[in-house]
């Protein structure tokens, strides 16, 4: 089974890189674009078509990350 990968590991927020846009580690692809393409109705093989260094694994965390953040954003104390 492979390791879980940790978003601080595949996000990167580097003032010389894109002015500070969070941007997949090691590369120049702005998370939010992964978002816009999903957005958009593309299937994820378009966005990897289109952005071969961003990793599927690297792709597929920050998608599970942000389904996180909203179930926390939103849940209810009981």
């Amino acid at each position: 089974m492979a390791t879980p990968v940790s978003v601080q590991s595949i996000v990167s927020v580097d003032p010389e890189v894109m002015s500070g846009t969070p941007v997949f580690a090691g590369t120049r692809v702005p998370v939010k674009t992964l978002f816009e393409y999903l957005a958009a109705g593309d299937p994820i093989e378009e966005f990897f078509d289109g952005f071969p260094s961003v990793s599927r694994e690297s792709a597929l965390a920050v998608i599970a990350e942000a389904g996180c953040a909203l179930v926390e954003l939103h849940a209810r104390p009981d």
